[in-house]
């Protein structure tokens, strides 16, 4: 499997807001991503919720295959990448940059993610729509890190 990079990184600390691209974020093990609205300060956080990836060749297929327009930012995914298969994570350990993950399962789109997007995406983006992993060693996540399975 070749390494990937970060393309891009999204935090909202709001439900139903639109996550606003940052340059970096803080991932802090079993807790997710500081300033993320799924950040358990506890360090609990549900199998799968700490973080959520993209991959942005996906995003471009689903685009040029359906003709719905879609961002990333739109996806609510946390993180974007290029380069690497974020489904071939599932079960697996990575790094993204020096933050240890494991992929936990598939992050398939939902109602919910349709409702606040547009028609069209629940069907588009079925196993397309990204990874839900854990954070295992929490450090900063930035821009143009490279992604790489372990």
């Amino acid at each position: 499997m070749s390494d990937g990079r970060v393309e891009g990184i999204f935090l909202t600390e709001t439900h139903g807001e639109v996550p606003q691209s940052v340059s970096f974020a803080r991932a802090v093990a079993g807790g997710g991503l500081v300033g993320n609205r799924y950040f358990y300060e506890d360090g609990h956080a549900p199998p799968g919720r700490a973080v959520t990836l993209i991959a942005a060749e996906e995003v471009e297929a689903f685009v040029q295959e359906t003709g719905i327009s879609l961002t990333a930012a739109e996806t609510r995914r946390n993180v974007v990448t290029r380069g690497i298969d974020v489904n071939a994570l599932v079960g697996k350990r990575f790094r993204i940059g020096d933050v240890e993950c494991v992929g936990v399962e598939l992050c398939e789109p939902c109602a919910h993610l349709q409702s606040m997007t547009k028609p069209g995406i629940l069907k588009g983006l079925v196993h397309r729509a990204g990874l839900n992993a854990d954070v295992v060693t929490g450090g900063d996540i930035a821009v143009g890190d490279a992604v790489a399975a372990l």
